[in-house]
């Protein structure tokens, strides 16, 4: 399990912090993994099975600092655990990954853990300092003295027992709210909260795959306001295409916020998702969808090997040879052209194929593998390699040139097997196992 855990300040030194925030946070998480939830100040999320999708840990660890930071994360931290996550967060400490985790947890204070704070006087009488401390106590005595989520938070937190969280769920529309740290006197300065609730949208038709073509900031007058400027107002950016690029979405909205007056301070922002369309992802893979990006594979391949170079990108070229080992070869994709297909033949063709043949044991004139086998059909006749003889590695020539007997074979406990008996002279020789089928 990979778990990350992203702290917000807390609001007038209470227990949590701004709903808002908390919640469009959790929003903005749901992008990255299905598995996001709330616990105390922090948003944490489990995203083991997200780090390829997003190009690995570090990337995806770069773009989540960096989001989190403009969403008003003051804290973030990575480890096996969520709880852990958050008492690493809660201490400073980003990397729980590069040491064992039971070892960072013992050396924290006791406070970094939520169920210890109740009681943290009585646990500091008994000379505790340190969860590593409290860990030492008997078990026993501390179901016994304590309440039972002491024990539990603890065993979730190093890991000895599986955490239970409540998940959030992605909302059907998105219109976020912002109390703004000060007063905005002027409209282009709201564009600094009015990127945060921009990050959230983002995030948030991310996780629907989705863009918006139109979205409505509004804004609110503060209480001590003169009676004709009204309650607040509002603005409705429009895009040509579905979009959730946070740049294009910004860069529009300072451009006409530049052209906006307000008519008394503003204390509050709400933004909301007015018109949204699905929205396909460009695909990341190197081979192209034609459907999607309408792009011949050979010139797509072209471009690869240009990329990584002709020996790394090969594709299969079929021969007009009869020899198994000789029908497919591989080549350089842009040296390899499309050939003509040897001829289909009316022997069934074994679904997997041996490396080498295997020679097989005999049961007088019957192979045998693994018991006796029963041919079904056969004999089909494959001869060929004479034509190789000019090559210069003598030891290749009996390799090389062929004459098989291939036979369907059923084995009691094998199932079908594809068999062949190797002649040379008119007289029979050994049985081998070249391939099996499905």
């Amino acid at each position: 399990m990979l778990w990350t855990a992203l702290r917000l300040p807390l609001l007038f030194d209470t227990s949590r912090p701004c709903n808002d925030s908390i919640h469009g946070l959790a929003t903005w998480a749901l992008q990255f993994t299905p598995r996001v939830a709330v616990v105390d100040e922090a948003v944490v999320m489990e995203v083991e099975a997200s780090t390829r999708l997003f190009g690995g840990k570090r990337a995806l660890r770069d773009r989540v600092v960096k989001e989190s930071a403009e969403l008003g994360a003051i804290g973030i931290a990575w480890a096996p655990t969520s709880l852990g996550a958050l008492a690493l967060a809660r201490h400073g400490v980003e990397n729980g990954l590069r040491r064992p985790l039971e070892e960072l947890l013992d050396a924290l204070p006791m406070e970094t853990l939520s169920a210890v704070r109740p009681h943290h006087t009585t646990l500091a009488h008994l000379g505790c300092k340190t969860l590593g401390d409290v860990r030492k106590l008997p078990r026993g005595g501390i179901s016994r003295r304590f309440d039972k989520t002491l024990l539990s938070a603890l065993d979730e937190a190093y890991g000895l027992r599986a955490h239970s969280h409540v998940w959030r769920t992605l909302p059907d529309t998105f219109l976020a709210r912002l109390e703004l740290a000060w007063r905005v006197e002027h409209a282009p300065a709201i564009l600094f909260g009015a990127r945060r609730l921009l990050l959230q949208m983002c995030g948030w038709l991310a996780a629907r795959r989705a863009g918006t073509t139109a979205y409505t900031l509004r804004w609110c007058h503060d209480v001590m306001r003169s009676r004709d400027a009204g309650d607040g107002g509002e603005l409705t950016i429009r895009t040509a295409e579905p979009t959730r690029d946070i740049e294009h979405l910004c860069r529009l909205l300072a451009e006409h916020l530049a052209k906006v007056e307000l008519l008394a301070p503003v204390g509050d922002l709400a933004l909301e998702a007015v018109d949204v369309r699905p929205l396909e992802d460009a695909s990341a893979s190197l081979i192209p969808d034609p459907a999607r990006q309408r792009e011949a594979l050979d010139l797509v391949l072209e471009r690869v090997a240009a990329r990584l170079g002709p020996q790394r990108v090969l594709r299969p070229v079929l021969s007009e040879d009869w020899r198994l080992e000789w029908m497919q070869h591989w080549q350089p994709a842009p040296q390899a052209l499309p050939r003509k297909p040897a001829p289909p033949v009316d022997m069934p063709q074994p679904s997997f194929v041996l490396p080498e043949p295997l020679l097989l044991a005999t049961k007088g004139p019957r192979p045998m593998y693994q018991g006796v086998l029963q041919l079904l059909v056969g004999p089909h006749r494959v001869e060929g390699g004479w034509w190789h003889r000019t090559t210069d590695v003598e030891d290749a020539q009996e390799m090389l040139n062929v004459q098989r007997d291939y036979y369907v074979a059923l084995s009691p406990h094998a199932g079908v097997l594809w068999i062949f008996q190797a002649r040379l002279a008119g007289e029979q020789t050994a049985w081998y196992l070249h391939g099996m089928f499905a």
